[in-house]
């Protein structure tokens, strides 16, 4: 057969290809194909790309090489181009999928009730020392105690440097108590150890400076932790029951494949330890820029307010997303 024959009869199958690539490079193209029509792209592509290597063999005329080069790189660019980012698709993970998920997540639940119920039993037990006397100082230490009564007593503020400084010292040292928090749940009992001594540590602070005998210590204190101290605390909690749910998933495996399991565990894992991530940010850019100003340029009640409307959002987010739809629909 002549090349001119074998360029007559295959041209009409390259216009045609040629064809479709416009079709597909118009806005909203690809939803104009009908799915016959998707499979014959993909058979005239097949085709193309040997027509090339048969012009190439046989050295057709460069023309003819040029154009099928150039056909098979567009057609190849329209049938492997990335996706157009959903907006839609995004605001459903963030705002609908992840909240749920979070809210239902049973080993979030727990590592959430153990360190809140921890952090505020040790909170009653520093303060009131009837109960536990010695509580506080078997926790902490009679050092470290009056160590942190004397620097919160003489606290008065920091400036602009120094906050940048410090809040970039927060994000490390509050996300590595997150992330050692989340690799011990990882082995589940050192993890609720970790998450354990965190809660009585913290909660033992607070109880401490509730009961000092220094009044300017105890109102520095609760005039610096109060407007990061929501974002910060449920931050660890998040981490930790991210760890755990990675850490359950090798023993409880559904009848998977162990490791299959923890790898699939893990990716849908990662929306819990993303929200820690942002938590522990944002309680660093709060503990950085805002808990460090004293009462005369930022009042307690200032303070109280970004603790109110941070928790509120938290609140919203984790609880009144996450609450099952079917739930809320079913009782209405």
């Amino acid at each position: 057969m002549k090349v001119s024959q074998i360029i007559n009869q295959r041209r009409p199958l390259w216009q045609e290809l040629e064809s479709l690539c416009e079709t597909l490079t118009e806005k909203n193209g690809a939803a104009k194909l009908t799915p016959d029509q998707v499979n014959r792209f993909t058979t005239l592509y097949r085709g193309a790309c040997a027509d090339l290597a048969l012009a190439e063999a046989y050295q057709l005329p460069p023309n003819t090489v040029s154009y099928l080069h150039r056909l098979i790189a567009r057609s190849h660019n329209q049938l492997y181009r990335s996706k157009r980012y959903q907006w839609d698709t995004w605001l459903d993970k963030v705002f609908v999928q992840t909240p749920a998920q979070i809210f239902q997540d049973s080993a979030v639940q727990i590592a959430m009730a153990v360190f809140w119920i921890l952090f505020f039993v040790s909170v009653y037990l520093s303060w009131e020392r009837a109960i536990w006397p010695d509580f506080a100082t078997q926790v902490m230490g009679a050092d470290a105690i009056s160590q942190m009564e004397s620097n919160f007593e003489n606290f008065s503020g920091r400036s602009w440097g120094e906050n940048n400084f410090m809040a970039n010292f927060y994000i490390i040292n509050n996300g590595s108590i997150g992330l050692f928090c989340f690799i011990m749940m990882l082995f589940v009992i050192p993890g609720f150890m970790t998450l354990s001594f965190n809660a009585v540590v913290l909660g033992c602070s607070f109880g401490i400076m509730l009961r000092c005998d220094s009044p300017d210590a105890s109102r520095n204190f609760f005039n610096f932790v109060t407007a990061h101290g929501p974002l910060e605390l449920t931050a660890i909690a998040l981490s930790a029951g991210a760890g755990l749910r990675i850490g359950v998933s090798w023993w409880v495996t559904g009848g998977n494949n162990r490791f299959d399991n923890l790898i699939k565990t893990a990716r849908d894992t990662i929306p819990i330890a993303m929200c820690a991530v942002l938590l522990f940010v944002l309680a660093a850019f709060v503990e950085g820029f805002i808990s460090p100003h004293p009462e005369s340029s930022i009042p307690w009640i200032g303070k109280a307010m970004v603790a109110v409307v941070t928790s509120g959002m938290l609140m919203f987010y984790f609880v009144v997303l996450g609450f099952p739809r079917d739930v809320m629909e079913t009782a209405g």
